[in-house]
């Protein structure tokens, strides 16, 4: 039980620039204490005691304006920022590390007893103001943007905005994307990282130049090792190699960009 309220705490640390201190986080949390309650009504939903469950999960409602049907089950590490009037229906499946903002409804589209709510992977942030209606599936990873309302499933890591959702972005998984993000690191901008929140015309344009880099690069070394072949010694500095290793790492420190290379003292 503490080892949770610890893992809960850490979690309001890591995703709130605003908490402070632990204190602080334990009284001024209402999303926290939201998610807490919760715990206690769905084992009592569990154990057969529905409608004390449900007068506790009133009461909760009633001091945090957060809803959470004792009947929803949800993971570890789960965080509602700001909390109020967010709305959890009773067959809703929340994974591990999963971030809620204010105004998100996972509801319903059926009146019948059976599975009608939302299933959310791991990691997975909704926007403020979403809603996700119905037994879809949002994959791990996802996105949801604010105000969006999602009614179709969702692939793991993919970006949803409007209404309805429509995918604007999904992880780069052939190798000239991976090669245009790699490029887009060695030179210390991250093109994916502006078109994950919306369809940005300049990120695009970004991304364009970014594959047009990475082919002069490629270029650029098939005439230099020519030269090479040719006995013709080209004076001046090696390009630095474009690594792809880091884009394939766990770590996150690993895919920081090198170190810029001193420019050489000749002049041409």
């Amino acid at each position: 039980m503490f080892k949770r309220i610890r893992e809960d705490i850490a979690s309001v640390f890591e995703r709130d620039p605003a908490a402070r201190n632990s204190f602080e986080v334990l009284t001024a949390y209402p999303g926290l204490h939201a998610v807490w309650l919760h715990r206690f009504s769905h084992r009592l939903w569990r154990w057969g005691l529905r409608w004390l469950a449900r007068i506790l999960s009133h009461v909760g409602r009633w001091f945090t304006g957060v809803e959470i049907h004792p009947g929803a089950q949800i993971g570890r590490r789960f965080f509602i920022d700001h909390g109020m009037g967010v709305v959890i229906g009773e067959t809703a499946v929340i994974g591990d590390d999963c971030t809620l903002y204010h105004g998100v409804t996972l509801g319903g589209t059926s009146w019948r007893k059976e599975k009608r709510h939302p299933t959310l992977g791991n990691n997975v942030v909704v926007g403020a103001g979403a809603k996700i209606l119905g037994p879809v599936h949002i994959g791990d990873d996802a996105r949801i943007g604010s105000n969006s309302v999602v009614v179709k499933d969702v692939p793991a890591g993919a970006t949803v905005v409007g209404v309805p959702g429509r995918v604007i972005s999904q992880p780069a998984d052939d190798a000239e994307a991976r090669k245009r993000e790699a490029m887009a690191r060695k030179i210390g901008f991250d093109a994916y990282g502006l078109h994950g929140q919306m369809p940005d015309p300049v990120a695009h344009a970004i991304d364009l130049l970014l594959g047009h880099m990475h082919h002069v690069d490629q270029k650029m070394e098939e005439i230099n090792t020519a030269l090479k072949k040719a006995g013709i010694r080209v004076e001046g500095q090696a390009l630095p190699e474009l690594d792809l290793k880091p884009l394939e790492s766990d770590d996150p420190a690993s895919a920081e960009p090198p170190p810029a290379t001193k420019k050489s003292a000749k002049s041409s």
